[in-house]
């Protein structure tokens, strides 16, 4: 008699299997697009892809060393993130080919560093070795303000790739050669992004119902649960 075999537990998650589909994909792009820009001496382009190539194994190396889990989901939207700013913007020059893309980007990393805060605060409300209860408002505050941060601090490490090593991640904007016209727009694109998801965090905490932050952190607490023990 024939026993049906059950699926690995890793293979059930549809998150997972897409991460492994978009990882696979992203990574033979990588490895064609480095031989051609070694071939052609294009050195900066060859380290932004090893860049990107070392936030792929990020996950699985932090998982290994300090037995964190991260939600696939949010691995995704990094992972098709960094690819967009990293090798789309700056190997491909969609920076210069479309006038929106930078846009685009500081405006969903604005939504993506919004997320990140949201499940930080959640993850420090779940967790029973801290004795903390945060209101709705609070929380979506600090959402807020943690992703205007990052987006600050990625302004000077613009500024400061660009002083040092003749980058150009700061774009001219309407004639302003300084990039400070760049810096300002980002930085307020940023703000407008982080805007969305901490009204809409707000909206759904306040309202009791689910949403996908929810998901995303309840799957951390279940895949990490000696994180949460007392």
């Amino acid at each position: 008699m024939t026993e049906s075999k059950t699926p690995a537990p890793e293979f059930r998650d549809p998150a997972q299997r897409l991460h492994r589909i978009i990882v696979t994909i992203i990574a033979l792009v990588l490895v064609i697009d480095f031989v051609f820009v070694v071939v052609e001496e294009q050195w900066l382009n060859a380290l932004l892809i090893l860049a990107i190539g070392a936030l792929i194994l990020a996950p699985t190396f932090l998982g290994q060393r300090h037995s964190v889990q991260i939600p696939y989901e949010f691995q995704l939207v990094a992972l098709v993130f960094a690819f967009a700013a990293l090798f789309l913007g700056e190997v491909r020059s969609y920076y210069d080919r479309f006038w929106w893309w930078d846009v685009a980007l500081h405006t969903s990393s604005g939504l993506l560093l919004g997320i990140v805060g949201f499940l930080l605060v959640y993850i420090l409300n779940e967790s029973r070795r801290i004795d903390l209860s945060m209101r709705p408002r609070f929380i979506a505050l600090f959402a807020f303000l943690f992703a205007v941060s990052m987006g600050a601090i990625w302004e000077i490490f613009e500024f400061t790739m660009d002083q040092t090593v003749g980058t150009r991640m700061q774009k001219p904007m309407f004639g302003d050669d300084s990039g400070l016209t760049d810096t300002m727009w980002d930085l307020i694109v940023d703000a407008i992004g982080a805007s969305a998801i901490a009204a809409l965090g707000w909206w759904y905490m306040v309202r009791d119902r689910h949403s996908f932050i929810d998901v995303w952190t309840q799957k951390f607490i279940d895949r990490n649960p000696r994180l949460f023990r007392r």
